[in-house]
Formats: C-alpha cells, structure tokens, sequence
C-alpha cells in the first residue's frame, strides 16, 4: 500500500465533531496536502499553494454514509463518480452512500476561486489523491474507536462492508456503532491507501445517484427553482455588438401592461471595478422587465422601445488570477466577412514566434515539394440545452442566490462589488446544470438577477430566452491555420511550419504534437481584437487545432504514401526515442498507445473494404483519445455508421459514466463540424434560435459507438473534454474517402460566407 500524510495542523486536512444523536462527521479540505511516498516510512506533504477544498463525510449511527458533493454538476457525473473514491478508500458498501450537493462556501471549501469549480476536465484529476485519503482517514478513525473499545490492538482490526471486525475475539461492529466514538479519535497522521487491484468500487459501474430524479421530471434544474412570491424578469440587450444602451423610451407603457412590476436598466459592473478573468459580458447595461408571470413578461420585452447608441473604443486591466492582462475592446459593428479578410491578410505576414526548432526557413528552400493547406472555423453558440438563468433575493445587506453555474467562487467578489455587500454575506445555492460547456463559468447572468432584485426589493428569476441565450455571446472564437511541410525527393520530412491565429485570440498550442518529432519545426501566431464576446467552449482552441491537425497530417501522410496511423506513429517513435527541443507537453508513448489501441479495435486495414474511414488522434486535458470513423453517402449526404474510440485517461473510475462522456463528446463534434456556425453582420448575429442555427439530430448521430480505454494504474485524467476535439479530424478525413473531396472550412455542410 501506499502511505499518505493527511497533514492537519495549521490548514487541518480533517476534523473530526461528533452530530447530535450520535455519528460521526468529518470535515476535509480537498486538495490540502496529500503526496504520494513509495516509502512507507516518508509521508510527503504536497506544496501549501495548492488549492484547497472543504467538504463533509457523516457517517449516521445507522451505518449510512452521506458525502456532500461540492462541485457543480452539469453531467459530467462527478456527483456521482466523487462519492465513489470516498466510499472505496472507506470500505463501505454503495448502497448504503448518500450524495447530497453542497451550498457554495468559501470558509468551508477553501481554495477561490476554482475551489467550488467544474472546467478544463479537472475534477476528478484535482481530487482523485484528497477523496481517497478522506476515505482512508475515516475507516482508519473507526478502526482505532473499534480498537479501543475492544481493548485489542488496531493492526488486528479488520473492514469490510462497512464493518469492523477482529478475528480473533470473533467480535464485530457496524460503521454507525463506532462512529461517535471514531469523532473523538485523533485525526490518523499518515493513512494507507488501496491499491489499484483491490478496488470493489472504483472502476465498477455505478448509476447516476440523480437518474431517477432526471427522468422522472423531478425540479433539479435552475430552471425548476422556485419560492412563493417569484417575480419573473427577463432582459432586453442591444441587438447589436458594438451598442450600448441610450434610453428606454416607452417605460411607462410597459408599466401599465399586465402583470408588469418596473421596467429599468441595470449596468453590470461599477465604473471603478477590475474585471476577473470571467467578468465577461458584451452588453453590461441592460433594460431589464419584471412582472408576475412569464407570459406577461415576455408580451412586455416584446413591446419595449429602446434606444441604442455606438460603443466608444476603449482600453481595460483585468486580473486573470493574480496576472494583469491588457484588453483592447473596439468601438464598430463588426463583420464576419471582414474578420475573415483580416485573417487572410495576417496569414500573408510574419507573426507571433511560439517555437522554433532547427532551421525550418532553409529546410523549406531545400525542400523539393511543399505541401500547404489552410483551415478555419466560425464562432460557435454554447446553445446549452437549460438557457440561462437564476433566481436572486436580495434583502439589505445580504443575498440568496440560486441557479445553474460553473464555478462560484469566479462570481461571488464581482456580485459583491456590484451590490455593494460583503461576500460573506452571499448564500449561492447550486442547482444541476442543463449543460455548461464552458459557458456557465461566465456568471454575468447571476449579477443581472441579483441587481435586478435589489433595485425592485424583491425576490426574482431571471429567464433568459432562447434567443436572448444565442445572441448574447459568449461565442467559440473564430479561428484560422496554415500548416506547411517541406518533402524530399524521396517525400521524407524536412520541416513542418504552422501559423494560427483568430478573433480575438490565437488557438495554437505550440509544444504539442507534431512538435518534438521533426527536426525543423516553427510555429507562429496572431490575434485580432474584437467587441464580439468569446470564451471557453468544449475544449477550448484544442477543438479548432485538432481538426487542422489531423487534417493536414492525413493528407501530408497520403502525399508522401503512407498509412495514415504508421505515419503518425512514426512521428510519435521519433518523438519518444530521440524528440527535438525539451517543452513537449505530451507523453509519445501513451500518444502512441491510443493510436494502436484504435488500429486494432476497429480492423484498420482488414475490414475497411466497402468503409470511408477516417483516423484522427489527439492530445489535450491531460489526456489521450483517438477515433476512427466510418461513414457512407446516402442521398448526398454523410451518414456515420460507426465510431471506434480509443482513450487513456488513467484509472477510469466509472466505465459507463466514461463511456457516456465519450459518447456525448463524438456526437457533439460530429454536429459541430457539419453544422455548427455562428455569423455576424454589422455586429448583428445572423442565428437566433435552432431554425437558423443548425444541431445534429437524432437521427444524425452515429448509430454506433464503441468505446476502449487504455488498462493502466495512472493517476486518472480529464475525460469531459477529451473525446471531442478528435472527432473534427476522422470526420473530415472520412469525407475526403467517401467524396474524394477535403474539407478545410467548418461547417463542412454548412452554407457558410466562403473563404475562398
């Protein structure tokens, strides 16, 4: 077994209370200080400047065992996966484990502002080592208080199913009979932890602990919140980018409509205050419309007559956690097609030095074949299926605030700040999430609802439309890529070259693969500012590479005459056994690994005889996925008959929650891809509801799915965002077998403004 030091001191890892009518409850900082010693008598305590976590395990005198999970769920399953690591160091049986969701809190769950948070496919890799030792602390704690109640020594106790035993007297007791006594044992300073072949729970299937609820229509969703005497408020933005609020020209006749309370404007943020890296809101002065029902409130947005007036241009400072970033907003009414011609033109000129290896620029004058292609993607709507909203009661100087949201603590100062209240005196109730896809950590939508409370001194919730959700921002930024390789006489590679860029920002990952694996390497970039608001979505700047890369690899591989997978493998030797430069962020061999995992799960090469397949394999969150796609044609049109999916994420805690992340993440790309596409026209976006803006349907998706993931005793990874950048790769790739034609420019059905 491994030892563990649970460190409490100072910033105590567990505490242990005793509960009214007996029962044990431990407190435990998540990510306090847990690292891993190979020798049993060294306990390594992780760095102090790690994030910590506060959570609580009660164990009833019943023997039932309830965890509140702090994280936000958004289906993801860490609500239920958590819980599983717990209960496995534990000993208990799963059945009997209650899983409740934690109100957000600060003092409890230290470690703002991504204490509280689910993104970037961190959640089980951040706490995979904290959960396993709470688990641990409190079995040992019970062992001692069997121990010392049976007067016999604790190396002879015994657990199994939640119960304690000691052979040797043949005697025998329940969790819940020990767990007032285990709360006044002293806090174990080191504990063992299992290993992975012993594990009963993590790596066995578990239900979600909310499908019941979920597919009974039980009210878990923001959406669902509700306490007597709601007002309904919905808001009116400018209907273009680049607008800001003039006047409201008709408030006293929306007043009088029915069942309307006050039509009045808000602005989101005060003058002086230093937006955080997620203070991001297009259109922080709003009309804002609050009446009894929803019906009345939305004949009211209907009827309002606002005047819109241009934005000026303007310079700004935020704090990207503890790091200021300069911001350049222009004042306009942009243009898709304008933004492409600028990108077009900075592809025409030197950019951005990210790396360097060799001397790519002689490589390229040597070269006697040059191979270049270029690729790009539009803005893309998060189109979240539970729209935007939350509920808000502000009283004075305090505020209960309730709804769907990524990370709390990325809000709760900006909330603060703009009702002019201390953050302590803020109650965030967390609710399940109808989809978050990066959006949700982008909470502007709870401080419209909290100001709009406070101004109308009354409990409200803020409904956003479809259409207020699909033209409000936050977007995937739009992207370009030219890669270029420069081949031999014999088609051997003497140097690869890729340029990225996009607006507002750059998605190339320049210490990524193929980095490392050719001698003569450069990589550029470029950025253009915009007033469009962008943020994070699925796998941020990695689903734009991802597919440029791969796209371009499978072509380069068809020019110099090999197999597409050899021809990355081969790149991926080099990169393991002699790789170029010292900052390459990927493991080669589990790169590799997928790879040939893939090739032998899907008959690559056998069975491919009357199949347009197409491979692609990535590298992002910590983790590594490859696809391969097979797709026939039928009236025109591509089908996706299978997709074969190889992953190495580490441990897999729960396989069919896994499998279903999978699952969800190919077909969600696969839409993407063909569909998918945000434009603008002098600062107006083009779609504002899914009769414009083209989703997958359900008769679209593939109509199989076989997932494999990788056996190994690593440390587990991410997995939410994995599985999807890959997919833009093996579709185009497939395309390419079945038309004979490549596709550089997303969405590949779509009628997107040509590129030329």
């Amino acid at each position: 077994m491994t030892l563990f030091k649970t460190k409490h001191g100072r910033r105590s890892f567990i505490k242990s209370t005793a509960l009214s009518g007996g029962g044990m409850m431990l407190g435990f900082n998540w990510l306090a200080s847990c690292q891993s010693s190979t020798k049993p008598e060294v306990g390594l305590q992780l760095p102090d400047e790690w994030f910590e976590i506060n959570s609580y395990l009660k164990i009833g005198n019943n023997g039932v065992v309830t965890i509140f999970s702090p994280n936000p769920e958004f289906g993801q399953n860490v609500k239920t996966s958590m819980p599983m690591i717990v209960a496995e160091e534990l000993e208990v049986e799963w059945k009997n484990v209650m899983v409740e969701q934690a109100l957000y809190n600060p003092d409890k769950f230290p470690g703002a502002p991504f204490g509280q948070f689910s993104g970037g496919s961190m959640g089980i890799k951040s706490k995979w080592e904290p959960l396993r030792v709470a688990g641990a602390s409190a079995k040992q704690m019970l062992k001692q208080a069997a121990a010392d109640s049976w007067q016999v020594p604790v190396a002879e106790i015994t657990t199994e199913a939640g119960i304690l035993h000691h052979q040797a007297s043949g005697k025998s007791a329940g969790y819940g009979e020990m767990a007032a006594a285990a709360a006044q044992v002293p806090v174990p300073e080191e504990v063992e932890l299992k290993e992975p072949k012993d594990y009963k729970i993590i790596g066995h299937s578990k239900k979600n602990v909310d499908g019941l609820n979920i597919v009974t229509g039980k009210p878990m969703f923001g959406i669902d919140y509700h306490k007597q005497g709601t007002l309904i408020a919905m808001i009116v933005h400018p209907p273009a980018f680049g607008l800001t609020l003039k006047a409201i020209n008709n408030a006293d006749k929306i007043k009088a409509m029915p069942g309307i309370k006050d039509v009045l404007s808000i602005k989101t943020y005060k003058e002086d205050f230093k937006k955080g890296y997620f203070d991001t809101n297009a259109f922080p002065e709003l009309v804002a419309i609050v009446g009894q029902s929803t019906w009345e409130v939305m004949q009211a947005k209907k009827a309002v007559k606002a005047e819109w007036k241009p934005i000026e241009s303007s310079d700004s400072v935020i704090d990207s956690f503890g790091s200021d970033i300069n911001i350049h907003t222009p004042a306009g009414l942009e243009n898709t097609i304008d933004h492409n011609d600028q990108m077009e033109a900075l592809m025409a000129k030197p950019g951005k030095i990210a790396r360097r290896d060799g001397d790519p620029e002689d490589a390229f004058k040597k070269a006697s074949k040059i191979v270049e292609r270029s690729y790009s993607a539009p803005y893309l709507a998060h189109n979240c299926m539970e729209p935007m909203n939350f509920y808000a009661e502000v009283k004075g100087d305090r505020a209960d605030v309730a709804g769907p949201l990524q990370g709390p603590g990325l809000i709760e100062s900006t909330l603060a700040a703009s009702l002019g209240i201390p953050e302590e005196n803020i109650n965030t109730e967390m609710t399940r999430q109808g989809g978050g896809f990066g959006r949700r950590a982008y909470s502007h939508y709870l401080v419209e609802a909290a100001l709009i409370s406070q101004k109308v001194n009354a409990p409200v919730k803020l409904l956003y439309t479809r259409e207020d959700d699909m033209t409000n921002g936050i977007y995937r930024p739009t992207y370009r890529a030219t890669y270029r390789a420069a081949l031999d006489e014999n088609n051997n590679l003497l140097a690869l070259h890729v340029k990225a860029g996009g607006v507002p920002e750059s998605p190339l990952f320049a210490n990524r693969f193929p980095a490392g694996s050719v001698d003569n390497y450069w990589a550029e970039e470029f950025s253009i500012d915009s007033n469009i608001t962008t943020g994070a979505f699925r796998a941020p700047r990695s689903n734009f590479m991802a597919g440029a890369e791969q796209s371009f690899l499978d072509e380069l591989a068809m020019e110099m005459g090999k197999d597409p997978i050899e021809f990355r493998l081969e790149l991926l030797k080099r990169a393991q056994e002699d790789p170029v430069g010292q900052k390459n962020d990927y493991n080669a061999a589990r790169y590799a690994g997928v790879l040939e995992l893939v090739r032998e799960k899907s008959g690559w090469g056998q069975n491919d005889t009357n199949l347009h397949r197409g491979v692609s394999a990535y590298f992002c969150h910590n983790s590594y996925v490859a696809h391969v796609l097979d797709l026939t044609m039928q009236n025109g049109k591509p089908v996706v008959e299978k997709v074969t999916c190889a992953i190495d994420c580490g441990i897999v805690v729960n396989p069919d929650a896994a499998t279903n992340m999978a699952e969800g993440g190919i077909t969600d790309g696969i839409g993407n891809a063909l569909y998918g596409e945000m434009t603008f026209k002098d600062g107006v976006p083009q779609k504002n509801n899914f009769h414009q803006y083209r989703m997958i349907r359900m008769s679209e998706a593939p109509k199989e799915i076989e997932v494999h993931f990788v056996q190994n005793e690593i440390d587990p990874t991410g997995l939410g965002e994995p599985p999807f950048p890959p997919v833009f790769g093996a579709l185009a790739n497939a395309m390419y077998k079945a038309t004979g034609t490549r596709y550089y420019h997303q969405p590949f059905l779509g009628e997107g403004i040509s590129l030329g």
